[in-house]
């Protein structure tokens, strides 16, 4: 891979100025650790509810509709645009047009809504109404994600499905905010001055992982 990419830097070599090497996105997974087995979920649905007599299909539908409404009503009752996306249709592409074009803005400016393939729990009962099985299966559902303005990391995305176990992603674009120019804007990470807005410094991939590590924990503080 790198070999290719050497050769594709040559052929452009005359165009180029300088290079530099950057983590171009960073994508975290997201879960809580009782959602994921079946045991661990029926207890949190004991928890949560204070029994399992109603642990069905049914239930388990009814609050990814509250999930959808809730998060439809918030996008109405503070003017956020909420767009239902259609298959095939590129995301990034759409979440661009509704960039803020005030630069102090910061927050949830966009929620995009779409189908994809997530881990879902289907609860089986016997005659009598009692659970036998709690088995995972993968269809399609909506997605909900949220687009986010944030003061180090520019443009985030938090990706999340609305039904139980509740799967998501947060991808953080580290070096969009340095991309636009905004020149005197301190490094995302000092400590190793990656992402400088105009990249004059060094980015080793040793520094890259040390940067992965450290906002790894950084990304579920609530400033973030």
């Amino acid at each position: 891979m790198t070999e290719a990419l050497d050769e594709y830097s040559d052929y452009y070599a005359d165009l180029l100025d300088n290079t530099y090497d950057c983590v171009d996105r960073i994508v975290l997974n997201a879960y809580f650790r009782m959602g994921q087995s079946a045991g661990g979920f029926r207890t949190w649905w004991r928890q949560f509810m204070g029994s399992d007599d109603n642990l069905d299909n049914a239930h388990l539908m009814r609050m990814a509709g509250r999930f959808s409404r809730r998060v439809r009503a918030h996008a109405k009752a503070h003017q956020i645009p909420l767009k239902d996306c259609a298959p095939g249709e590129r995301k990034h592409e759409i979440a661009e047009e509704y960039l803020p074009k005030d630069t102090n803005f910061t927050g949830v400016f966009l929620i995009l809504v779409a189908r994809a393939p997530a881990p879902v729990w289907d609860v089986q009962c016997s005659k009598s109404g009692k659970i036998v099985n709690l088995a995972k299966k993968y269809p399609y559902v909506n997605h909900y994600s949220f687009h986010i303005l944030d003061p180090d990391w520019g443009h985030v995305t938090i990706k999340m499905s609305g039904h139980p176990p509740f799967g998501a992603q947060i991808m953080l674009n580290g070096h969009v905010r340095g991309l636009s120019g905004q020149k005197g804007r301190r490094p995302i990470y000092q400590g190793r001055q990656l992402f400088h807005p105009d990249f004059r410094h060094d980015t080793t991939g040793a520094n890259c992982r040390h940067l992965v590590f450290s906002r790894h924990h950084r990304a579920f503080e609530p400033g973030v």
